[in-house]
């Protein structure tokens, strides 16, 4: 009986090594998966930041919120992890009162005009393994809207 004990033993030293290489390959898919969800999910963060950092120096003056160079360089300074980021600015106005405005002094009578920069934000993000059902690129978009300071 002690003999038999012994020989499932040895029979049961290869199956570890059968069940680690049959687990192995999902255990490294599912590592990669969780790395390129961190790694877009980074890339995400940063064209949104790149959108706040731009609308943040557009809406220092006047002056700046027509700046639309100086806002994609600020969003572009922000974002220079992300290769593909472009950014592009929006200037509008509303009235106080919560009417519409064309930015023009007598739009809101009565009330006050209050003018407003929107940087929107977008870059394109190739993953590093392409999955099946899955896209090969992700397009990835931020904004922000900020008051300008009168």
């Amino acid at each position: 009986m002690n003999n038999m004990t012994k020989g499932n033993a040895r029979d049961c030293r290869g199956s570890a090594l059968v069940e680690l290489a049959l687990v192995a390959p999902i255990f490294v898919l599912l590592l990669t998966g969780a790395a390129e969800f961190g790694r877009l999910a980074y890339a995400a963060i940063e064209v949104t930041n790149a959108a706040r950092a731009g609308v943040a120096y557009a809406a220092q003056s006047h002056i700046t919120a027509s700046n639309t160079a100086g806002i994609r360089q600020a969003a572009r300074n922000d974002g220079s992890d992300v290769t593909s980021l472009s950014a592009t600015s929006r200037f509008f106005c509303a009235c106080s009162n919560g009417n519409s405005s064309t930015c023009l002094p007598t739009d809101c009578s009565g009330a006050r005009i209050i003018e407003y920069v929107q940087v929107n934000t977008s870059a394109t993000v190739d993953p590093l393994f392409y999955y099946p059902g899955l896209p090969k690129t992700f397009t990835l978009r931020g904004r922000a809207i900020m008051r300008v300071a009168q």
